[in-house]
């Protein structure tokens, strides 16, 4: 081992006696470093290796790199390079080598190799890396993606990217991201071959012949039509409309993807979703918005458009996924603020009448419903329509239940204590409605309502139920409760719990009176 590290050391002699006869570094200096590389040398020579002894020999030879590009910008020296830094490299690279061979399935570790190889310029070392790897790690479509990116980027070699892609899909013959990336390569390519053409052209030289089928973007069609052969998706689809629609040559790409997708994929409620929203940006009609009241009228026209569109996917695609796309547009489209308040009154209009008929066909996500009651807010009687006909909807839904209980409860409606009923009858008695009524707060419910419902709970579920006597004990705490009651409602408690609900419900109890919970 001696002999080795020896060995090791002298071999970086000639660079630090460079590094001292250029002005970069002192003799002590020199000295310092030939002290700290024998003792790193060591520990990666002992019987136990660990990773972190290779990584801090990696750190301390960059850092000697980075210290060397300061000192040479600061003497203005710029000569001798390979005979300092390429030495430097070449062994940080050998390290790695090292440290990947012993921990193979350390991602991160090949990765950092990458990156040191990228921001020191050993860029024919990048493939060979990447290479060695993906031998180990085929199972990981974005290392094969990477390493295409690689080819492309840093080596410019378009033709080494396809490879790579091509091999990724052998291991990977559906994965979307692969075929994203592969799309948007070749894309890349056309547009850069393009590019070069067109400088060439303007030169007057005609030195170099381009591929005519890749020039028009025939290479891109193959790669569609065999990514949509697999995968028969039409969020996918959508996908790599998006990744065409960022190149300005790909009109008719674009055009023969939207005819796809109108064709194939109109079973899908994301095809409609995405066919109504390019309404929003359609071209409009030409005339001069100046006022506020203008641009309002054309925005209103454009979701109009919009609605057209997702009233043919409704009509063609009756499901809830389809009214949920239609809903959260309309949704969307009225959060937007506006002092328009002819297009504010148009948005709430049209949102109150989507969620209506999507309820009318049962076809209303539970979520909805909530924004149904506000939106409902200013008319008593509606919101509490929404609510009542929201449990009929969603009648096993804890949530929709306590939603609308406390809808009745803060309209001040007569109809909480059948509807609290209702609940009961209706809800999985293992996850009740009880607990939900802690969380309207005392200042929406009425004092005699709320602690009636406790004992109606506790009647039910007050022999094994241990927080919900903590959430009484607490309700009576609060500012409409009688602390004096809660001493009473813990002896209670300890009568009626059984077994393990008793052990828990004493520590909660004491928790909460320390302080803790």
């Amino acid at each position: 081992m001696a002999e080795i590290v020896q060995q090791r050391i002298e071999d970086r002699i000639p660079e630090l006696e460079q590094l001292e006869r250029v002005g970069l570094f002192t003799k002590k200096e020199v000295k310092s470093i030939i002290k700290r590389a024998t003792a790193l040398e060591y520990k990666l020579h002992r019987l136990i290796v660990n990773k972190e002894d290779f990584i801090a020999y990696i750190q301390y030879e960059i850092n000697i790199l980075e210290l060397i590009k300061k000192r040479r910008a600061h003497i203005r020296y710029k000569f001798k390079r390979e005979e300092i830094e390429f030495p430097i490299i070449q062994r940080i690279n050998s390290i790695f080598k090292r440290a990947t061979n012993k921990w193979k399935d350390d991602v991160q570790l090949w990765l950092s190799h990458v990156a040191f190889c990228k921001k020191w310029g050993t860029k024919g070392q990048i493939s060979k890396v990447f290479s060695t790897m993906l031998a180990i790690h085929p199972d990981k479509p974005a290392l094969w993606i990477m390493a295409a990116k690689s080819e492309l980027e840093d080596r410019d070699s378009s033709e080494s990217a396809r490879h790579l892609f091509l091999r990724a899909l052998r291991f990977h013959p559906n994965n979307k991201k692969v075929y994203q990336e592969y799309f948007r390569m070749e894309l890349l390519h056309c547009e850069k071959l393009r590019k070069q053409k067109q400088e060439l052209e303007r030169a007057a030289m005609d030195l170099v012949s381009f591929s005519p089928e890749i020039l028009s973007g025939k290479l891109v069609e193959v790669v569609y039509r065999d990514a949509t052969g697999k995968i028969k998706e039409a969020a996918f689809v959508i996908s790599l409309l998006n990744i065409a629609a960022i190149f300005d040559f790909t009109k008719q790409l674009q055009d023969s993807i939207l005819q796809d997708l109108q064709t194939n994929y109109t079973e899908d409620s994301v095809t409609w979703d995405f066919m109504a929203k390019r309404e929003l940006d359609a071209p409009g009609a030409g005339e001069e918005l100046q006022s506020a009241k203008g641009r309002a009228s054309d925005i209103n026209r454009r979701e109009e458009r919009c609605c057209q569109v997702y009233e043919e996917g409704v009509k063609s695609l009756n499901t809830e996924s389809m009214w949920t796309c239609y809903v959260a547009f309309c949704l969307e489209r009225q959060k937007r603020k506006t002092n328009v308040q002819e297009l504010k009154e148009q948005r709430q209009e049209r949102l109150l009448g989507v969620l209506h008929r999507a309820h009318d066909g049962s076809l209303l996500k539970e979520d909805y419903y909530k924004n149904w009651i506000l939106l409902s807010s200013g008319d008593a009687e509606g919101a509490a329509s929404v609510a009542m006909a929201a449990t009929q909807r969603y009648s096993q839904s804890v949530s929709v239940w306590s939603l609308s209980l406390q809808t009745l409860i803060q309209l001040g409606s007569a109809d909480v204590g059948k509807l609290f009923q209702d609940a009961l009858t209706h809800v999985d008695p293992k996850v009740h409605t009880y607990t939900h009524i802690h969380t309207l707060g005392p200042d929406h419910m009425e004092s005699g309502h709320c602690f009636n419902y406790y004992e109606r709970a506790l009647q039910e579920f007050g022999s094994s139920d241990d927080d919900l006597w903590l959430a009484y004990i607490q309700e009576e705490l609060g500012p409409l409760g009688q602390p004096q009651n809660c001493s009473k409602i813990h002896w209670r408690a300890m009568k009626f719990l059984e077994g393990e609900s008793v052990e828990r419900f004493t520590s909660k109890y004491t928790l909460h009176q320390t302080g803790h919970i």
